[in-house]
């Protein structure tokens, strides 16, 4: 009866990255994320999901109402997770191609996004990548996403001081506390969106 009461409920997430290089600033947010979870935020536990297998979405290579292997496992990932984070680079104003490509495999019927909490983070030059958050945003309208609004997190990744070593890794310990924050927001937005179910 007592250890019933010591245990604490892991939220599951999903941590899906739009860039595919390995020393990505954005992929370096989301080794910050995880490492945070293992440090000072108890009841999370991030698992990051490589995209790059992916075919690009093309519905001739659904057969017999199943999808292709990779897509398959990348959506079990989905359906099984609480909640995501997206790390989402800005390129030419928008997404990038691979983070569209994933979203759009995950959306085939049935919609394995649906009715989940997620946040954003960004990191890049000008806005920090900002304007690719919008552009998800909408996405997610369609695809029954629940983002949370508060705090933001863009990151201008070129100002001083450093916010990133060579490998991509994120140095900043402001940036480490806002990542932190937008965590805590995530955790609780989902405890409380399942709370309501």
């Amino acid at each position: 009866m007592e250890s019933a009461l010591t245990l604490k409920p892991v939220i599951n997430v999903a941590a899906i990255c739009g860039s595919l290089r390995k020393a990505s600033f954005n992929q370096g947010l989301i080794r910050s994320a995880i490492d945070l979870t293992k440090q000072s935020v108890d009841g999370m536990a991030i698992e990051h999901l490589d995209i790059s297998p992916l075919p690009m979405l093309n519905t001739d290579l659904e057969i017999d109402g199943k999808y292709p292997p990779a897509v398959e496992v990348f959506r079990q990932k989905i359906l099984q997770s609480d909640c995501f984070l997206f790390a989402s680079p800005e390129y030419n104003y928008s997404i990038t191609a691979p983070l569209k490509n994933a979203i759009d495999w995950a959306s085939r019927p049935p919609n394995v996004w649906a009715d989940k909490a997620a946040a954003i983070v960004s990191a890049g030059g000008g806005f920090g990548g900002g304007r690719s958050q919008y552009i998800l945003r909408q996405s997610g309208v369609y695809l029954d996403l629940h983002f949370i609004n508060k705090p933001e997190f863009f990151l201008n990744a070129f100002q001083s001081p450093p916010k990133f070593d060579d490998e991509g890794n994120l140095i900043d310990a402001e940036a480490k506390e806002r990542l932190r924050a937008v965590l805590l927001a995530l955790k609780a937005f989902t405890l409380r969106l399942q709370s309501s179910i």
